[in-house]
């Protein structure tokens, strides 16, 4: 099986937290193809126009992916997921944060030192 298809076992998850297809208009892209492209880009990092033809219009699935990310689908899929997980106990919540790549903000490193903290540190520090 290809890196870019989703597994039927992945789908029959994924399947249901995408919108369902509308019974009027023009007949929507397979939500499974769309899924699948976003996917490849993502992982890419490519521009949506070099999509490959596999996947059909890069418009087309570029105006799913949008549609879709202003609905809030992406983050519903991932929060129904990443719950799923959790409950099966397949996630680890442990973060670990170096603190030699937490960086100040520009302007937060240049703020007089006798700024914040109790009247008493302050006086300590004159």
């Amino acid at each position: 099986m290809s890196r870019d298809v989703i597994s039927d076992e992945a789908w029959a998850v994924l399947g249901p937290l995408f919108p369902a297809v509308k019974a009027t208009g023009r007949p929507p892209v397979d939500r499974r193809t769309v899924v699948e492209a976003t996917a490849w880009r993502f992982r890419t990092r490519a521009p949506w126009r070099d999509l490959p033809e596999r996947f059909g219009n890069w418009n087309t699935i570029f105006k799913n992916f949008d549609r879709w990310s202003k609905a809030g689908v992406w983050a519903r899929a991932l929060e129904q997921v990443q719950a799923r997980a959790h409950q099966g106990g397949d996630v680890n919540w442990t973060a670990s944060i170096d603190s030699t790549i937490v960086r100040v903000h520009q302007h937060g490193a240049t703020l007089p030192r006798d700024k914040g903290g109790t009247v008493e540190l302050q006086e300590v520090r004159r």
